[in-house]
């Protein structure tokens, strides 16, 4: 599991970052890629990295402004031409339907892949084997969501060892054994499942807001999180200013990882007005609210299991 991230800027892209794009890589656990936001760019983004676009088969917009979704329609017609075939389902406000299939059906463009778009409010919007993502309503000037997304936890692993201490060797048992509460040897002997599986491994969470203003109820939203991705559009002495345009400061963002619980927090969505020699400051004054505190940048990739 890993973030890629596409696009670090907002508002307008720069030199150095673009508009919002974060990828989750997830080929080891379901063989997918899940994009979170695309504005303008993102497909010429993606050619610089490894990310195969027919491998993207859900993209969660967080809200409609133009940094965070003028890229899609390029994205997903491109995708036609390369491979893509399964179904990629579209999650967003309500409103993006209407984007997507109105710049479609302008534009003259055939997807050779069938388009799911799903229109989310709060709540669960997603549950499948192995990942369950909860979508909560921020504080912007138009709805915007943050995702939060819930590996399943994993079962123990078979405790080899032990079974061998008691003379079951391996074989087609060892399966039975994991699969069942009770399994009975070819000698008649009861064996617990319980008693040769070790602990469950948690599952992983990793929560990314869309732009918004810091509010108390975000905490219960973001606790406990592995990683959590916060806009800082605006370093604390401008905190006014990002209140006024429904965003969030560096420490602002830092309070709430502090608050939450949370085990990593990366800073996204820097404003243009911050230049390669501000960043020190945005991560330092971070950092002094909340030590586990990292900077995204524009191609920046992070594994969610050895943040450093």
């Amino acid at each position: 599991m890993e973030l890629i991230f596409l696009g670090t800027g907002a508002g307008v892209p720069s030199k150095e970052r673009n508009v919002s794009a974060i990828a989750l890589t997830l080929l080891q656990e379901i063989n997918s890629v899940w994009l979170f936001d695309c504005g303008e760019a993102t497909q010429h983004q993606i050619l610089r990295t490894s990310i195969k676009p027919r491998k993207i088969n859900k993209i969660f917009i967080t809200h409609l402004h133009g940094d965070h979704i003028y890229g899609l329609p390029g994205l997903l017609s491109s995708r036609s031409f390369q491979g893509g075939e399964e179904l990629l389902t579209l999650y967003g406000p309500v409103g993006i339907k209407e984007f997507v299939t109105t710049s479609l059906k302008i534009s003259g463009t055939y997807l050779t892949y069938p388009l799911e778009i799903v229109e989310v409010t709060d709540g669960k919007i997603l549950d499948e084997d192995n990942f369950t993502v909860y979508a909560k309503q921020l504080d912007h000037g138009i709805q915007s969501f943050g995702y939060r997304i819930v590996e399943k936890d994993k079962p123990g692993e078979l405790l080899v060892d032990r079974l061998k201490e008691i003379g079951i060797l391996p074989g087609p048992i060892y399966r039975e054994i994991k699969e069942n509460e009770v399994t009975v040897s070819s000698d008649g002997t009861q064996l617990y499942s319980k008693d040769f599986i070790g602990a469950e491994k948690r599952g992983r969470v990793i929560t990314i807001l869309g732009d918004t203003r810091t509010r108390e109820e975000h905490i219960s939203f973001v606790e406990n999180s592995d990683v959590l991705i916060h806009e800082a559009t605006f370093m604390h002495d401008k905190k006014n200013l990002a209140r006024e345009y429904f965003h969030s400061t560096n420490i602002q963002a830092a309070t709430l990882a502090s608050n939450g619980g949370v085990k990593k927090l990366i800073l996204t969505h820097i404003s243009s007005r911050y230049q390669e020699e501000d960043e020190k400051r945005i991560l330092s004054e971070a950092r002094n609210i909340f030590t586990e505190t990292f900077l995204a940048r524009d191609f920046r990739e992070f594994e969610i299991d050895n943040l450093n």
